[in-house]
């Protein structure tokens, strides 16, 4: 049976300082080793775009951009991504221009209540790049000659670029809804969120 020894005066909580850079600016910070990215820019940022939904990893409501790569900050712990580079939605913007994604979503009305709406903008905009970089979801389709293969193609097979870079990956509707299927809107507004990704993919 585990014995949990109580967080006292006595026995306080291991703690670790950490660095983040958060929308352009360097935070350092000492953290609980178990504080979450989420709770890092909820708590202690002040950055309150990225919601705390399930805290499970499974709605996509914390979605931000990390190395430029979309992730679920509730399942990262802070002292694991020392030295990260975080983008939220806060840090989207040029000044007063919103990004081509916020813009899209607003144009399309791609939300009703809006509390999953950073976490869909964030992972619209990791989608868009991945599919820019040729990788594949699981409703991408594979070349008859690709089919089985254990290893990717080499420059000479490859149908992409001349270094051997896998070709875009074209976001037909189809795509934008496998790729976004992390990403849970509880009011429905999928259909406006899928034209909204669209209109920026094209």
């Amino acid at each position: 049976m585990w014995h949990v020894v109580p967080r006292t005066a006595q026995h306080p909580p291991a703690v670790s300082a950490v660095t983040l850079h958060v929308n352009g600016v360097r935070h350092r910070l000492t953290l609980d080793n178990r504080t979450t990215v989420l709770d890092a820019l909820r708590e202690h940022l002040a950055l309150t775009g990225s919601k705390k939904g399930c805290d499970h990893g499974q709605c996509g409501a914390c979605t931000v951009l990390m190395e430029g790569r979309r992730t679920n900050s509730c399942l990262k712990l802070a002292v694991a991504c020392d030295g990260a580079e975080i983008t939220t939605v806060e840090g989207l913007a040029d000044g007063e221009n919103p990004h081509p994604v916020q813009r899209a979503f607003l144009d399309r009305d791609g939300f009703q209540c809006g509390y999953c709406t950073p976490g869909q903008i964030c992972s619209a905009i990791g989608v868009l790049a991945e599919a820019a970089d040729g990788h594949p979801s699981y409703v991408t389709p594979v070349a008859p000659e690709a089919a089985g293969r254990s290893v990717p193609p080499g420059p000479s097979e490859s149908s992409g670029a001349a270094d051997g870079a896998p070709p875009p990956v074209p976001l037909t509707p189809e795509e934008i809804r496998e790729r976004m299927s992390g990403n849970l809107c509880r009011c429905g507004a999928y259909a406006n969120i899928i034209a909204a990704v669209e209109d920026v993919a094209r």
